[in-house]
């Protein structure tokens, strides 16, 4: 644990009795209710504010001071969310005697029930300390699994007050507030947990929720025979809520394995993906070391793999090994489409891919909105309509034969062994049998959208993709796939488009839409049965 300094320990100490004090008040109230109980716990909102209030202060100066270690930040961030719940719990009992003050017949609340609930909220007060100043995640689990309890006692108060609902001699309004008193003491117990969440963060270094704890210590078991102390890092968060974290042995600091965890839907395709993988073409997936689900989340437990993601390498290693790399994703991707080609034709969607994520877009950048555009005179058809029309030409032009594709093939998905010159491929849930034009699509827009702008990186993102794109051409004339740059075309301008969405610089994202909206506008004016011969001006779209 962080050595923290002795104000904020003391501010922590007097928040707890505080709250635990005002507590005691509510469950007193409960026993036997009166004005002056009430009034004893309305009065004391300010003292509760101020402590928090110090705590925050205090942690935000000493965060200003800790510098990058990442521990003592996690400890002190830990801490202001225990802080703000313990607040929330007060302000929770205070609107609970809001609403048992609209309650005309104070029998409808069925007080006698509610002590035992205030109990069980004060027994995960009484625990936070110990739990966060000694380490205890055991405690600090104690204190999440009370809101399991409490959540128990909040469906029995449920079901009695409506069932009371059909009792004539009851006022429906105080059984509406009864059942308001009973929904703030559930929030309680969310409280709770998230209190335990913080404590639990603070004790292992790192940022989790109760279920990723569970799956995180679940799966670290599964490796003690490596020996030695283990330690989590995060090293990444996927836009779809998953959290990847690095597993290092704590004396050498080598990664032994990677933790990724989310919603067991993900998960589980993932896991899907690397065994599809493995038996479609072995050794370029990771090993799953192990795997655990419990309730709606799972975790995976990977082989780490050495190397070097391609976005690292096109942004900071040298040319030489950018090319070797570039060249030794093209031969495997050859490879692997040669292997795992079906003569099952495969519609690409591109367009009706991109109409279902302009909304995502558009609530990035409103100023996309779909409205006419007027130019020397002329009216041009909305970005809407163009993806409309095009959507109807491009389901008329399906791939000749299907592959097996990576299905979220950006640079950072990517990795190169400069060792062992091998590409390994990482986050696989999307893979499946489609239009190999789908990957291609995507590592070349996955590249121009790095935020990097001095030129001579901007110009070798621009010599990859355009060196990218003749090695996929290069396939697709040997493959006697004759409507490939025109299914490109398409899918460059989905994902030039849609990946809007990830860019908050406005100049950066305006390119990318207007090159989304050139492409379509080409593809719509080739001539129908004429796609075969449709070329893209490659030069012009990746230039800035």
């Amino acid at each position: 644990m962080t050595n923290l300094p002795k104000p904020i320990r003391e501010n922590l100490h007097f928040l707890c009795a505080e709250i635990d004090g005002q507590l005691g008040q509510l469950e007193a109230f409960f026993a036997e209710p009166t004005v002056a109980t009430a009034r004893r716990i309305m009065d004391r909102a300010g003292y509760a504010h101020n402590l928090k209030t110090r705590i925050h202060a205090a942690c935000v100066r000493r965060l200003a001071a800790t510098g990058k270690d990442n521990r003592a930040h996690l400890t002190l961030r830990s801490l202001e969310f225990i802080a703000t719940d313990l607040q929330r719990l007060a302000n929770l009992a205070r609107q609970s005697l809001r609403h048992v003050e609209r309650i005309e017949s104070f029998e409808t609340l069925v007080p006698a029930r509610y002590p035992a609930i205030v109990q069980r909220v004060r027994q995960g007060v009484a625990r936070i300390e110990e739990a966060f100043f000694k380490n205890d995640s055991e405690r600090a689990i104690g204190i999440g699994q009370l809101q399991d309890k409490i959540e128990t006692d909040y469906r029995k108060l449920f079901r009695i007050y409506t069932r009371e609902m059909r009792n004539p001699d009851v006022l429906p309004a105080d059984i509406a507030n009864s059942l308001l008193v009973a929904s703030e003491f559930q929030r309680m117990g969310e409280s709770l947990k998230s209190i335990s969440e913080a404590v639990i963060s603070a004790n292992i270094g790192q940022a989790v929720n109760f279920e990723r704890y569970f799956a995180l210590q679940s799966l670290m078991s599964d490796m003690e025979g490596n020996g030695g102390d283990l330690k989590v890092e995060t090293i990444a968060e996927t836009r779809s809520g998953s959290s990847i974290s690095a597993i290092r042995h704590g004396k050498t600091q080598a990664v032994a394995a990677v933790f990724k965890d989310g919603e067991k839907s993900k998960v589980k395709e993932e896991r899907q993906g690397v065994k599809s993988w493995h038996s479609i073409y072995p050794g370029l997936a990771p090993k799953i070391l192990s795997y655990r689900k419990r309730d709606q989340s799972a975790a995976l437990l990977i082989e780490h793999l050495p190397g070097l993601t391609f976005e690292h390498i096109v942004l900071s290693e040298s040319d030489t090994l950018c090319e070797t790399a570039l060249a030794c994703l093209a031969a495997t991707l050859k490879d692997i489409w040669k292997q795992t080609r079906t003569s099952e034709p495969a519609e690409l969607g591109s367009m009706q891919q991109l109409a279902k994520r302009l909304g995502s877009v558009r609530r990035v950048h409103p100023e996309f909105k779909d409205t006419r555009i007027r130019f020397a005179g002329e009216v041009l058809p909305s970005f809407d309509a163009l993806i409309a029309e095009a959507a109807a030409r491009e389901a008329k032009v399906p791939a000749p034969f299907s592959v097996y594709i990576h299905g979220d093939f950006n640079v950072d998905n990517i990795i190169f062994d400069p060792g062992e010159k091998r590409i390994h491929f990482i986050d696989l849930h999307r893979s499946r049998y489609m239009d190999y034009v789908q990957d291609v699509s995507v590592f070349m827009v996955s590249n121009y959208r790095l935020q990097v702008l001095d030129l001579e990186t901007r110009q070798r993102i621009m010599n990859v993709s355009q060196s990218f794109f003749k090695s996929a051409r290069a396939f697709a004339r040997k493959q006697g796939d004759e409507t490939f740059e025109y299914r490109l075309a398409l899918g460059l301008a989905r994902s030039f488009a849609s990946s809007t969405r990830f860019i908050f610089d406005k100049s950066h994202a305006r390119r990318m839409w207007l090159r989304a909206r050139y492409l379509i506008e080409q593809a719509v004016a080739c001539p129908p049965g004429g796609e075969a011969g449709f070329r893209l001006q490659m030069k012009e779209i990746f230039v800035d």
